[in-house]
């Protein structure tokens, strides 16, 4: 039965803990629950980061990274955003292999030569992810915006957030077959409602890996699958172990789950 990879977002562990204990300190676990991939996240950094650093100490634990960065692509006025060739320098000097990075005020017809110049022998791939904005959340402009790009043949994925469809109400399962085709990596969160009503990130219920496993036939077989939901408890290890094995399993071909 195949182990497919497990990322880990490192704001999984809780914004405040993370800032005060900064994100290389939570490497080693990830290494050791055996997820293959460290999300870093930019807006966790409590002081400008030490790339060398975050790049030795990824190398040394054999894990891979990816550099999630608050950044909307495109502005409101439609132009690509400034911050995009420095962001992506900065991922790579982490040790990253992928800067995620939401949509932004994308319009179709928006001209990518830019980007494409931009993305032209860069060693780190872009992600797009859906987030929860109006802007950058909803199917039809996503669909718009990877159409474009592969019409450019530009080597952009999309980042698959599970639960920020929520947030725009859009229907998950209808995404993920008309973007299922772009998807490189698969944010997985449950998504419930607090006391104050408002929609929070939540670990899984079996309910929720059910689900995730019809979704993931859409996707790209084995494409690696990320822990973004909190991770709490005594024994972080354990917490964090148990929840990467139960992402590893999800997508196998049905006929290897009905021997499993």
């Amino acid at each position: 039965m195949p182990l497919y990879p497990v990322s880990v977002s490192l704001s999984s562990y809780g914004a405040r803990q993370v800032r005060e204990r900064g994100q290389a300190s939570f490497l080693p676990l990830l290494a050791l629950a055996g997820a293959v991939r460290a999300e870093l996240r930019e807006e966790l950094f409590a002081a400008p980061p030490d790339p060398q650093a975050l790049a030795s100490a990824v190398r040394e634990l054999g894990l891979d990274c990816l550099y999630s960065a608050p950044l909307e692509l495109w502005t409101e006025e439609g132009r690509l955003a400034d911050a995009l060739a420095p962001t992506l320098a900065l991922a790579g000097a982490c040790g990253a292999r992928w800067l995620k990075v939401s949509l932004g005020h994308y319009r179709a017809g928006n001209d990518l030569s830019e980007l494409a110049l931009q993305l032209a022998g860069e060693p780190v791939q872009l992600l797009v992810e859906n987030d929860q904005t109006a802007q950058g959340g909803r199917i039809a402009a996503l669909q718009a915006f990877f159409a474009a790009a592969e019409a450019r043949a530009l080597d952009i994925g999309m980042t698959f957030d599970i639960g920020n469809w929520l947030w725009q109400e859009q229907p998950v399962d209808e995404a993920a077959r008309r973007l299922g085709r772009y998807v490189r990596y698969v944010h997985c969160k449950a998504v419930g409602r607090n006391a104050d009503g408002k929609r929070v990130a939540l670990p899984p219920e079996p309910v929720d890996l059910q689900h995730w496993q019809r979704l993931l036939r859409e996707f790209p077989p084995g494409v690696p699958r990320a822990i973004e939901f909190p991770l709490q408890g005594e024994d972080l290890l354990a917490v964090t172990q148990q929840h990467i094995e139960a992402l590893a399993r999800l997508g196998q071909p049905q006929e290897e789950r009905s021997h499993a």
